[in-house]
């Protein structure tokens, strides 16, 4: 299969080139693809005639959509739109990543694809609007993949770092540690995720619509960040706080956002637990 991947310099994308089993990649840099420049990116598709397109680009930081919620609905909703009216006219795939965030957080079980999405901030609200916008555009061929907590070995793109290896490097720094206590997620290695995919790509039953993958399990962060500490037994003490659903800036997340992955088990492809897959990633990284 010949794939074209966006955003291959992220966490994702990184973990994606590495774990590739034995496809045809294309993974041009940012500086050859800017994906707010829908000819440009029409044409390095077009070029490439490729079966698949693994889109892992987004603007994800939080508090930036908030503030510039025109770029945000840019990137995530209207570029993925471009995307999917290509990969349908070129009869491609489309693999489109979304968020744990589609979701108002009011549910006390993990939610499932079927779930009704209810977002809480501008981030959340256009990560749905690329779903519908893909879904909408390219219905035969496009893929919605929601996850939940990635973190992979180099950290995401506009930040730099992960959750963990923030935590670690707070760990041996001796500094301690308040997290929050009251957000319930479901933790996901962008290398299980990865794989995941490349499962998902390969299964002779692939439909499209909406998959979620994660890792199983659930956890709260500060109950994650203990686990991390116990990993590589530190003692720095983690505190647990409970911030109502904000973070420390103020900006609202959903309460409990765990993800079950229903559709992709039902064609038997299912995730180690967060805990296997954090031990094998501090084993890895650290």
């Amino acid at each position: 299969m010949k794939i074209f991947i966006i955003g291959g310099n992220g966490q994702l994308g990184r973990d994606l080139v590495r774990n590739n089993p034995d496809h045809e990649l294309t993974v041009p840099g940012r500086d050859q693809l800017d994906l707010t420049r829908p000819d440009q990116v029409r044409g390095a598709i077009l070029g490439a005639v490729p079966d698949c397109v693994i889109n892992c680009a987004a603007f994800h930081n939080l508090p930036l959509c908030e503030e510039q919620p025109e770029q945000a609905f840019l990137v995530n909703c209207i570029a993925v739109r471009n995307l999917a009216t290509i990969c349908a006219e070129a009869g491609a795939w489309l693999v489109n990543f979304s968020s744990d965030y589609v979701f108002s957080g009011d549910k006390h079980t993990p939610y499932i694809e079927s779930d009704t999405p209810g977002p809480l901030q501008v981030y959340g609200i256009t990560r749905l609007a690329g779903e519908y916008a893909a879904l909408a555009t390219a219905t035969q061929r496009a893929v919605i993949i929601r996850t939940c907590g990635l973190y992979g070995q180099g950290g995401a793109g506009s930040k730099g770092t992960n959750f963990v290896d923030s935590r670690v490097a707070e760990m041996r720094a001796g500094r301690r540690i308040e997290i929050s206590c009251e957000q319930i997620v479901t933790p996901t290695s962008t290398n299980d995720l990865s794989r995941a995919v490349y499962s998902l790509l390969a299964h002779p039953e692939l439909c499209p619509g909406i998959y979620h993958l994660v890792n199983e399990g659930s956890c709260s962060w500060y109950q994650f960040t203990r686990a991390i500490a116990e990993m590589v037994h530190s003692p720095v003490e983690v505190v647990p706080v409970d911030r109502g659903g904000r973070d420390s800036r103020g900006f609202r997340r959903p309460l409990f956002s765990a993800l079950g992955n229903t559709r992709a088990a039902d064609l038997g492809i299912k995730l180690p637990t967060w805990e296997v897959a954090l031990r094998n990633y501090l084993k890895w990284c650290f």
